[in-house]
């Protein structure tokens, strides 16, 4: 089972940080801990190694880590289920699972190495592959239909805001060139296309390679990322017994902001200034587990470089809303 032992980013720190809240109910019922993101299942073995009375739901919009998963934590069948899902489906998944509340949530945000392990499916810049993209092989969106139909203006939209790509422009316009000549198919013409638009002093600054901007950007228009993180985190805090406990691993400043955010939103007050008691329902409703973000220790990022960009942000829910 090819990648089905490569250890995830962060995993003990998140382990540890969750593990206090993964005890039985106050009903005796056994605790449960929502994936949101399954991929290989290197988290979910964990927890579940750790935890022997856990239940967990493993939920992943790609068949084939469902499939690595399963295979992979098939000594804890009894006490796990697996969903094909897209993270922003929570709160309907609990609800048709009758857990719509949960002691633990863990979404590790972006790309499994199974996803870019597998070169056919054209998410790595460094090898020619299909330009696909998709998580989900059933969408009918990849990552051709966007280079060769998207209108000039709708590209640098994206390269600007899911790239934060400042040359947004110039690729933009580079790319509907290229294309009246013949539609993109593959992933060596884009990257040809890319760094020849790209200044001279960017194409040999050292800064990283000139691809990489423009296809996380592609990434996230494919799979709308964003649109579905964007939902996904308020549903998640929601989904959250009292106690329970959140964690989030994001690999880009998008995903990260928009992490910081909620968690951060949720641990202000919601009561008018100026009370001198705040009355209950109305305190914060989380309490942050990390200070900031944190990151991977440099022994971490030497045996797996991947996980440079990665920022974990965790939180325990201590009041329900009002």
């Amino acid at each position: 089972m090819q990648n089905a032992r490569h250890v995830p980013v962060l995993r003990d720190r998140i382990v540890d940080l969750l593990t206090p809240a993964l005890t039985p109910t106050p009903a005796g019922q056994p605790p449960v801990l929502v994936d949101c993101t399954l991929g290989l299942g290197g988290h979910a073995e964990a927890f579940l190694s750790r935890v022997p009375e856990l239940r967990l739901i493993g939920i992943d919009r790609d068949p084939q880590a469902l499939a690595y998963a399963a295979e992979r934590l098939a000594p804890f069948a009894e006490r796990t289920t697996f969903l094909e899902a897209v993270y922003d489906e929570l709160a309907e998944v609990l609800a048709e699972h009758g857990t719509p509340r949960v002691q633990g949530i863990v979404a590790d945000l972006g790309l499994s190495s199974l996803q870019i392990d597998r070169t056919e499916r054209g998410f790595a810049y460094a090898v020619d592959a299909p330009l696909d993209m998709r998580m989900d092989a059933q969408q009918p969106l990849t990552a051709a239909v966007v280079l060769n139909t998207y209108p000039q203006a709708e590209l640098t939209r994206i390269l600007r805001g899911y790239g934060e790509e400042k040359f947004a422009d110039r690729i933009a316009r580079a790319i509907v060139a290229a294309r009246e000549g013949a539609p993109f198919d593959t992933s060596a013409r884009l990257v040809e296309t890319i760094v020849a638009a790209m200044p001279a002093a960017v194409r040999h600054g050292g800064g990283g390679h000139p691809a990489k901007r423009t296809f996380q950007a592609l990434r996230i228009e494919v799979n709308r990322e964003l649109n579905a993180l964007e939902v996904m985190l308020p549903a998640a805090v929601s989904a959250l017994a009292v106690d329970g406990r959140l964690a989030v691993l994001a690999y880009h400043s998008l995903e990260d902001r928009a992490v910081k955010q909620v968690l951060r939103t949720g641990s202000e007050s919601r009561a008018p200034r100026g009370l001198p008691v705040v009355p209950a329902g109305l305190g914060p409703e989380l309490e942050l587990l990390t200070r900031g973000a944190e990151k991977p220790s440099a022994a971490e990022i030497a045996d797996n470089p991947r996980a440079a960009s990665a920022r974990l942000r965790a939180a325990r829910r201590i009041e329900e809303a009002r």
